[in-house]
C-alpha cells in the first residue's frame, strides 16, 4: 500500500545537522533522545546537504563456457559527504585541520576571537558523528561510531561565495554495532 506520508525531504534539525564527538561517546539508541553532551554541533552545512554513499565492489566468477555462476563481494565502504560553511567555528576548524593544530583564544576588549590554524600533513583523528535530519515531525538520526574525515576538498576564497570545507567521512565498521553506521527513523506519529 502506498502512503505519501512516508515520503521525506532531508532538512537539518534547527540545532544543526552534523555533530561530532570523541570516540567512545555514549551512543544514541533512537532518533529523538538527546545526544550525549560530548557531541558538538558543526553549525551550518552547505545547501547540498548530506550525501551518503554505499559502495560495493564485486567480482564475477564464471564457469567454463562463460556463464556467471557466483558474484563475490570484494569491498564495501560507507562514506558521508557534506560542506562545512561556518569558517570561524572552532569545532569545524578542529575537524578539518585536527584538534592539535587549532588554537583558539577568546575575544578581549581589543580583539575578537582568534584562531591560529596549522596546515600540515597530520592524519585527521577518528571520531563519532551524528547526522540529524527531519521533515515535519519525522526524524532520522544517522550514527557513525567510528568515522574519519579522509578527504578535504579545495578551499576557495572568493567574494562570490562563502568559504567552505567540503569533506568526506569514511565510516569504519564498528564491532559492537556490527555495521559502519546505524540509522534511526521515527515517523513522528504516536498512537492516540
Amino acid at each position: 500500500m502506498t502512503n505519501s506520508a512516508n515520503v521525506l525531504t532531508g532538512k537539518p534539525l534547527a540545532t544543526g545537522g552534523v555533530l561530532m564527538a570523541p570516540l567512545g561517546a555514549t551512543a544514541p539508541t533512537d532518533a529523538t533522545t538527546a545526544l550525549d553532551a560530548a557531541f558538538k554541533a558543526a553549525g551550518y552545512i552547505g545547501e547540498d546537504g548530506l550525501t551518503e554513499s554505499n559502495e560495493r565492489s564485486t567480482d564475477k566468477v564464471k564457469a567454463w563456457g562463460g556463464d556467471v555462476v557466483k558474484v563475490v563481494q570484494t569491498d564495501f565502504a560507507t562514506t558521508y559527504s557534506f560542506t562545512f560553511i561556518e569558517t570561524l567555528n572552532t569545532e569545524v576548524l578542529k575537524a578539518v585541520y585536527g584538534a592539535g593544530n587549532v588554537t583558539t583564544t577568546a575575544a578581549t576588549a581589543l580583539k575578537g576571537t582568534l584562531h591560529a590554524v596549522k596546515v600540515n600533513s597530520d592524519t585527521l583523528p577518528r571520531q563519532a558523528f551524528a547526522f540529524e535530519v527531519k521533515d515535519g515531525d519525522a526524524k532520522i538520526r544517522i550514527y557513525v561510531p567510528n568515522g574519519q574525515i579522509t578527504e578535504v576538498g579545495e578551499i576557495t576564497y572568493s567574494d562570490e561565495d562563502v568559504i567552505g570545507y567540503e569533506v568526506t567521512v569514511e565510516a569504519f565498521r564498528d564491532s559492537d554495532l556490527g555495521a559502519n553506521a546505524i540509522k534511526y527513523l521515527d515517523d513522528g506519529v504516536p498512537t492516540a
